[in-house]
């Protein structure tokens, strides 16, 4: 917790107007109970409605001044927690986005998305309520002794009595909670874990029909959840009660002993009623200190789970001495490259050297798992490799900045996501600047104008959260439209071609040769129809390349192939 509280030096002015404010107006709230004792004791006794008068307009002074005073404390204290959320929220979603899909799946995606928002609103809560207990609870607490102690000593032996049972009621209950408080949010980020994946996995739930078993899934995490939240409630709940008792029985015994010396003339009736003033703000204090122990504990939890974020380093960084990958364009090579997943026991990929250049089509092909979708992400750099190198343009992608080798890479991924936005937006997501032509041309290449020509507003056409209003291969080919628009050094697809038919597969291959014949083409597919005419093949089985070839070639030679060939094709196809 306090190693977050160094992000808000940018409001040190704010919160120390803020502790000044809280403090004027806890000397305001210490000030009325004396100003009501002498309005008790002299002008009502006295009978000089002039004086009653007097003190009571400089009480009605200052009860304005310290209500100014709080209105403006609690603006700012709100101001600056939500300020201070909003830069812990940067922080985190900057921190994720530097993070490998390694370390991102480690984590967990419901986890990340408790963290940035429930978690972080449980700090900003206790920082705006801490803004203003800060300084007024302790301020009241011992201003409020040190003035009882003065109008009598006898009377204040009963704080030595109630106070130390209200310390040991609040230790006892906020021992309890805070290993709770932990288990809480573990169970919130295992809800929203289960309500995603049921989002998500909606068509196959029902496709199956497994909605009552989705739905008996979804019950059990919020009944765990529930359980956990009421048994932390019942223990924060017997808190309120224990303060209320201890505050009444403290009330009852100023009265009792206080009229016990007003009897014998030893003190006042408006000494007794400032008295119970100063206990009740003592009590109160108290009990708001009490409300900030209870949410300390969650917002301590929560503060080191976001620590738990912000302390991770990245498994891939650039190089502190960065090379400039200039000296060639579009190649790529890889030497003796071999990886293995975190805890994986056997390699992904093992010892795997070849290389592409522009003007070149390099196929991947081969069977389920046997890591073709790897490689691709190898040479993105999302995972680091074992041993070996990945050079790209001649220089090792190691040496290289994430950014700049990103920047020569046009990608589509396996699955295709859109954003929210206009298909014009989704296209220029390949490059910010492309002018309405380029994007217009990249959807012509991509056969995507087919769809888009029929749309009210084409190019211009609104697209849903996740891309739910267009087909599968309509959000293929705005994919392959939006690394098209970029004209980047390497073109990469990731089986990017599985949802389109053979006809749309057959012309947007014969456009693409075209529209990159000066760039590298690395492609995964599952289709022979769609490799077959590639200057290179090559043929992956259990993390090996098995063959590299052209598609006559490896008919001839390679075993796994023509197995891959026979199952899609017959054999007057392939003769």
């Amino acid at each position: 917790m306090i190693k977050l509280m160094k992000l808000l030096k940018p409001y040190r002015t704010p919160i120390i107007i803020v502790f000044i404010l809280v403090f004027l107006q806890s000397l305001s709230e210490l000030y009325l109970p004396t100003l009501m004792a002498d309005i008790i004791d002299v002008g009502i006794v006295r009978g000089d409605t002039n004086y009653i008068i007097r003190v009571g307009i400089i009480m009605i002074l200052v009860a304005l001044a310290g209500t100014v005073a709080v209105v403006i404390a609690n603006y700012l204290a709100a101001k600056i927690s939500v300020g201070f959320s909003k830069i812990l929220r940067k922080k985190v979603f900057t921190k994720v986005e530097d993070f490998s899909l390694h370390e991102i799946n480690e984590l967990g995606t419901a986890s990340l998305i408790t963290r940035t928002t429930n978690d972080i609103n449980q700090i900003q809560q206790v920082l705006s309520i801490t803004l203003r207990m800060m300084i007024s609870a302790p301020l009241i607490i011992v201003g409020g002794i040190i003035l009882a102690v003065s109008k009598n000593a006898k009377l204040s032996m009963i704080f030595l009595g109630s106070i130390p049972f209200l310390a040991l009621g609040i230790g006892l209950t906020v021992g309890r909670t805070i290993p709770l408080f932990k288990v809480v949010q573990k169970k919130i980020d295992n809800l929203n874990l289960v309500l995603r994946e049921k989002l998500t996995g909606i068509r196959v739930i029902r496709a199956f029909n497994r909605k009552q078993y989705e739905k008996e899934r979804f019950d059990f995490a919020n009944q765990d959840l529930t359980d956990v939240s009421i048994k932390v409630n019942k223990i924060m709940a017997s808190l309120m009660p224990i303060i209320m008792l201890i505050m009444n029985l403290t009330t009852v015994a100023i009265i009792w002993f206080g009229s016990i010396q007003v009897n014998r003339s030893e003190m006042q009736v408006g000494d007794i009623m400032a008295f119970i003033q100063y206990a009740m703000r003592i009590m109160m204090s108290l009990a708001m200190t009490t409300m900030m122990f209870v949410l300390i504990p969650r917002a301590s939890a929560s503060a080191d789970r976001i620590n738990e974020v912000l302390d991770i380093d990245p498994d891939i960084k650039d190089s502190k001495d960065l090379k400039v990958a200039d000296a060639k364009c579009g190649y790529v090579e890889f030497n003796d490259v071999t990886f293995s997943y975190p805890g994986a026991e056997s390699p992904a990929l093992c010892n795997i050297s070849f290389s592409t250049k522009p003007g070149e089509v390099t196929a991947i092909i081969g069977g389920t798992g046997s890591g073709k979708s790897t490689l691709i992400n190898l040479i993105m750099r999302f995972y680091d490799i074992d041993s070996g190198s990945i050079k790209v343009d001649g220089e090792d992608i190691r040496d290289i900045s994430q950014r700049s080798l990103r920047q020569k890479i046009g990608f589509v991924p396996q699955k295709s996501v859109l954003f929210s936005g206009t298909i014009s937006e989704n296209i220029k997501y390949g490059k910010e600047n492309a002018t309405d032509e380029e994007v217009r041309q990249a959807a012509e290449t991509a056969q995507a104008m087919e769809f888009i020509s029929g749309m009210k507003e084409q190019l211009n056409s609104p697209i849903t959260q996740g891309g739910t209003n267009v087909s599968g291969g309509q959000k293929q080919r705005i994919s392959i439209a939006r690394a098209l628009v970029r004209k980047p050094e390497i073109y990469i697809f990731d089986d990017s071609f599985s949802a389109l038919d053979f006809k749309t597969d057959a012309k947007l291959r014969k456009a693409l040769k075209s529209e990159t014949h000066d760039s590298t083409m690395i492609m995964v597919a599952q289709r022979v129809s769609t490799v077959m005419n590639a200057d290179r093949i090559i043929v992956l089985n259990q993390g090996r390349i098995e063959g590299i070839g052209t598609h006559h070639e490896l008919l001839k030679t390679n075993k796994v192939y023509r197995e891959i060939v026979a199952s899609q094709m017959s054999e007057e196809e392939i003769s």
